[in-house]
C-alpha cells in the first residue's frame, strides 16, 4: 500500500471512459489500498482510479470526520439524483492550486460492486454525495470544471496554468 501520484492535466487519459471491472480480486483491492493511501495523503475525500492513470472503473469516498471509513466502489452509477442542489468548492489533484464552486445533487442513489464483490445500493448526501458524483465524472473521462461555463472554465484553466509555472 502506497500513496502514488496523480497523473497532471492534460493527460489523455483524464478525459477517458474507464473499463468496468469484472470481479474483485487481488489487483483490485492493492489498487483500492493505493487509492485510500493516495487520498489521505493529499488530503482528500474520494479519488477515482483514472487520477493515477489506472482506467478502471475504481472509485474511493472517505468524506467522514473521523476517517477510516472508505467506501469502495467499483462500477458505480447513480440510479437516482435529488432536486434539491447543493454548491461545493471542488478541486483535483491533477489540476493543482486552483478550485471552483460547482453545484450538484445533494443526495444520490449509487449502485456498485463493494469490496465482497456484492452489488449493493447506497444513498449518499452532502459532502458523500458531492464526492462520489466527482469520482463518477472522473470514471467517465470528465473532470468538474466541465460543469462550469465555458468562460469560467477558459479562466480555470489560464489560473492553473499560471500556478503551475
Amino acid at each position: 500500500m502506497t500513496a502514488r501520484r496523480c497523473i497532471p492535466w492534460p493527460d489523455k487519459r483524464l478525459r477517458s471512459v474507464a473499463a468496468p471491472v469484472e470481479a474483485i480480486d487481488d489487483a483490485v483491492r492493492a489498487l483500492w489500498d493505493d487509492m485510500i493511501d493516495t487520498m489521505e495523503a493529499m488530503p482528500g475525500v474520494g479519488l477515482a482510479a483514472p487520477q493515477l492513470g489506472e482506467m478502471r472503473r475504481l472509485a474511493v469516498v472517505d468524506a467522514s470526520e473521523e476517517r477510516a471509513r472508505a467506501v469502495r466502489m467499483a462500477n458505480p452509477e447513480v440510479l437516482h439524483a435529488s432536486v434539491q442542489i447543493r454548491a461545493h468548492d471542488e478541486a483535483s489533484p491533477n489540476l493543482p492550486g486552483v478550485w471552483a464552486r460547482i453545484e450538484r445533487p445533494r443526495a444520490v442513489t449509487v449502485r456498485f460492486l463493494n469490496a465482497e464483490g456484492a452489488v449493493e445500493e447506497r444513498d449518499f448526501v452532502g459532502l458523500w454525495a458531492t464526492s462520489v458524483q466527482h469520482q463518477i465524472d472522473h470514471l467517465n473521462g470528465q473532470m468538474y470544471f466541465d460543469h462550469l461555463s465555458r468562460t469560467k472554465r477558459d479562466i480555470l484553466l489560464r489560473r492553473a496554468r499560471k500556478a503551475g509555472r
